[in-house]
């Protein structure tokens, strides 16, 4: 067995791989994976900035996260993939790969087919398979659960068993001989918009492990971020949010897991709201389209309003569209589609012509009409550019010498897998 590191397409060595037998990996996306020695579990704290983290364990609210990075845990600030959106980074995170490998570029797209607005969920949409995919196919245990429904047919792709705790009434294992998982929880699932379905997700993921034979060996939680969106690091709700998820954390480090914790994105504030419709209308733009990628179902969250956005225009008015949207106050980035397919390792077949992304305290809207802001108000919470692409990582155990050395250069969310697989000591 040796290490060696992985060349990215420009020449330079980041990603350390463990070159082994084929007994004990399996190869996923380009990257080798050891199996799992013991039960594993990916929690991904929607709209988990480190902010919040630092906050609620400088207060005393995650002792057990506290005692877990005390005896050699690692805890480290790295980045998600752009947007800064859930179905994007989640599927980095369980494939190892960004966008342009696993074709998910935003929550929504402009399908360039059909001009129609699409929700990126269905799991042909997924152009690479993912890690728990390839372990199940060589014997491995392995489930993914979801807070928001919306995720869970991707995750499924290549037949992993995967819940929601939205729609854990309506939903089974047949693989795994679990036909109700509310009674196997022992208590109903909360709604969407209640603040603690991100933990019966993580109730629901210990109860699976609990009743197999053996348990699970790897094991992905995704958590659902309308706390985030409606409390700021140190409020009320982001504190019993937190402390829970603590007691929780503490419940599966007694059942032998070994752990790892990320974010899909971060959240900040977002008192400005800048409606590209408008603007290009002023600007003089003519025969455009704006998609906001962070669209999905759950519309009280964030009234479709985030930091990103991508703009189909004609050639003839794609200079000048650009002109017009970065010369406004609050936006960051303007890229050609070319250019933001190598920037942000999108798929360009996938994104619009213009691809935007705004500063931390701005949104991006069509126009005032087309956006449902009773619930959201003047206290917009949101994310999608560059400025919630900030997470924690955190690995559950210490890292082998190569990984430390990588983990403190800087990482990925992306890359939590093979610090948990490969890395772990």
């Amino acid at each position: 067995m040796r290490a060696e590191r992985h060349l990215d397409d420009d020449g330079l060595s980041s990603i350390p791989l463990v070159v082994a037998s084929e007994r004990d990996v399996v190869t996923v996306n380009a990257r080798q994976y050891h199996l799992p020695h013991q039960p594993t579990v990916v929690f991904t704290i929607d709209g988990g900035a480190p902010a919040y983290l630092d906050d609620a364990l400088a207060r005393g609210l995650m002792p057990h996260l506290d005692r877990l990075l005390r005896s050699g845990g690692m805890y480290e600030v790295g980045r998600g993939c752009m947007p800064s959106l859930t179905n994007p980074n989640n599927m980095s995170i369980v494939t190892g790969a960004p966008p342009s490998v696993h074709g998910v570029p935003g929550n929504h797209h402009l399908d360039p087919r059909t001009l129609q607005e699409v929700q990126l969920t269905d799991p042909s949409m997924l152009r690479a398979t993912t890690i728990h995919a390839e372990m199940q196919r060589i014997g491995v245990k392995v489930l993914c659960v979801t807070a928001k429904d919306k995720l869970r047919r991707l995750l499924a792709r290549g037949n992993v068993p995967s819940i929601s705790a939205e729609c854990a009434s309506d939903q089974q294992l047949p693989d795994y001989g679990i036909d109700d998982l509310q009674a196997l929880v022992g208590s109903r699932a909360p709604g969407i918009y209640e603040w603690d379905l991100s933990h019966y997700a993580m109730r629901l993921g210990l109860a699976v492990h609990r009743r197999l034979p053996g348990g699970l060996g790897l094991l992905y939680v995704s958590l659902t971020d309308y706390v985030q969106h409606k409390a700021a690091p140190g409020e009320p709700l982001a504190d019993r949010f937190y402390s829970s998820f603590d007691a929780l954390l503490g419940e599966y480090l007694a059942e032998g897991f070994l752990v790892g914790i990320t974010a899909d994105h971060g959240m900040n504030a977002k008192p400005r709201v800048l409606y590209l419709e408008d603007v290009l209308e002023a600007g003089g733009v003519t025969d455009y389209r704006v998609v906001l990628p962070i669209t999905d179902p759950y519309v009280v969250h964030h009234g479709a309003l985030g930091s990103f956005a991508w703009v189909h225009v004609r050639d003839a008015n794609c200079e000048r569209a650009s002109e017009v949207i970065a010369a406004q106050e609050g936006i960051e980035e303007v890229y050609t589609r070319e250019q933001a397919a190598a920037v942000y390792q999108h798929p360009a077949d996938r994104i619009g012509d213009l691809s935007v992304s705004a500063d931390a305290h701005t949104a991006l809207g069509m126009s005032l009409g087309k956006h449902d802001l009773s619930h959201v108000e003047s206290d917009l919470r949101s994310h999608g550019g560059r400025h919630e692409q900030l997470v924690p990582i955190v690995v559950g155990a210490p890292l082998r010498a190569t990984h430390a050395e990588w983990h403190r250069r800087g990482v990925q969310s992306s890359d939590l897998h093979d610090l948990l697989l490969n890395g772990a000591r």
